[in-house]
């Protein structure tokens, strides 16, 4: 062992030896011989079998003895051992004759607590406050993006700004951002959660990180889940977007002001008047799977990205790069966005096409790249990328750090 210093997540990999989220008797006994001085064989020869520690009670355990990342070093490996051993010793395991079957309250307080839970949280809260630091380039982005070329109202990122501060105010900045945060949440909960669970059931034994190939998987099965659970509400969020805008060159309307419907309404508008059920999906095709492309690959490209360039710059005995990471998490969101962004502008003007303001009509996705590209030009399949560089790189740099730092207070692996 060598004398460098580990933050709780890297001694907690380390101890856990197979990676399956548990240290037990046979992790420990697997490092008890790289123990500078200490011996702690016999006291786990005592050590029932089925007795094994989460991640959370590691911590726990830590915090308890005021063990500090200070003092996670190897020469004081020893010590924290014996609390471990310690510690199991006094847990009856289901072998016991005094083993008691948990109580729902027990079995509550552990999903609670439960690292998966902790993902959910740490994911809804980067989700929530990313989308909303942004939020204004998000709604100029999809203005650019559904607009055609007969109706240019919208043609630079600084008079789009000034001219949507000037029609409708603060309110224009954040139009649809209360849709926008409501199926962040959940869908930002969704993916960081189900990449950590697809991340655990592929990792290889013995490994403690993914191989680029396990991890593109992962990253774009979390996006399949996500995009599948708040796809509605995205649809939602773009129709609301630009309700209120007035995509025609003249901005000089006499029509007096409507009042702009809201979530619940434009639902039941679009499940009754656009097909049921289907036409509050519409769009979902290129969204996720789109010829492999969409938003599974985006979010894949996204997480291998961001942990490459992770260890690339930021070195293991850093647990707190918080520049770094926001930088990472905005290099990486920029790179996967420039990948799989012409499938970003088919998806917004399939969920547009049902709107009596909106003549797009295609038969399928191949016919409308076909269509987009010769009657609007190459450039029409990459319309609105410079906002949305704006928007994606502190999106996802603020995501990354939202999360991490989250998990890092919620003592979560």
């Amino acid at each position: 062992m060598n004398s460098n210093s580990w933050s709780v997540h890297q001694l907690f990999g380390l101890l856990d030896q197979n990676q399956d989220g548990y240290i037990d008797v046979h992790d420990m006994k697997a490092v008890s011989h790289l123990l500078p001085s200490e011996n702690v064989s016999t006291l786990l020869d005592q050590v029932g079998d089925e007795t094994s520690i989460a991640f959370s009670e590691f911590a726990s355990l830590l915090d308890r003895h005021e063990i500090t990342e200070n003092d996670l070093k190897s020469e004081h490996l020893g010590k924290i051992m014996n609390i471990m051993v310690t510690h199991t010793l006094s847990v009856p395991s289901s072998s016991s004759s005094n083993y008691r079957e948990p109580k729902l309250y027990d079995k509550t307080i552990n999903m609670l607590t439960s690292d998966t839970m902790k993902h959910l949280v740490a994911g809804g809260v980067a989700g929530a406050v990313s989308r909303t630091v942004v939020s204004p380039m998000e709604r100029m982005k999809i203005l650019f993006q559904v607009q055609g070329p007969n109706m240019p109202a919208y043609t630079g990122v600084w008079s789009t700004l000034g001219r949507m501060w000037k029609e409708e105010g603060w309110r224009g900045f954040m139009r649809g951002n209360g849709t926008n945060v409501i199926r962040m949440i959940p869908y930002s909960a969704s993916q960081f959660a189900a990449y950590e669970q697809f991340k655990s059931a592929l990792m290889e034994p013995g490994k403690a990180e993914l191989d680029t190939p396990r991890r593109l998987v992962a990253g774009g099965l979390s996006g399949v889940v996500s995009v599948a659970c708040t796809y509605p509400l995205d649809l939602v969020r773009t129709r609301l977007s630009i309700q209120s805008a007035s995509l025609s060159i003249s901005s000089n309307s006499t029509t007096p002001a409507k009042k702009q419907p809201g979530i619940v309404s434009t639902v039941k508008l679009i499940y009754r008047t656009e097909g049921g059920l289907r036409g509050l999906y519409r769009g979902l095709w290129p969204t996720t799977l789109v010829g492999r492309r969409g938003v599974a690959p985006y979010v894949a490209l996204n997480f291998q990205c961001y942990e490459v360039l992770k260890d690339f710059l930021i070195p293991i005995q850093e647990d707190h790069g918080n520049i770094r990471k926001l930088f990472c998490g905005a290099l990486a969101g920029s790179i996967a966005q420039t990948i799989i962004y012409p499938l970003d502008v088919l998806r917004r003007r399939f969920q547009v096409s049902g709107m009596n303001s909106m003549d797009y009509k295609y038969n399928g996705t191949w016919h409308a790249l076909k269509t987009m590209a010769q009657k609007e030009g190459f450039k029409s399949l990459y319309r609105g990328l410079l906002p949305n560089y704006l928007k994606v790189a502190p999106a996802m740099g603020v995501t990354f750090y939202s999360y991490e730092l989250c998990k890092e207070i919620m003592h979560a692996k």
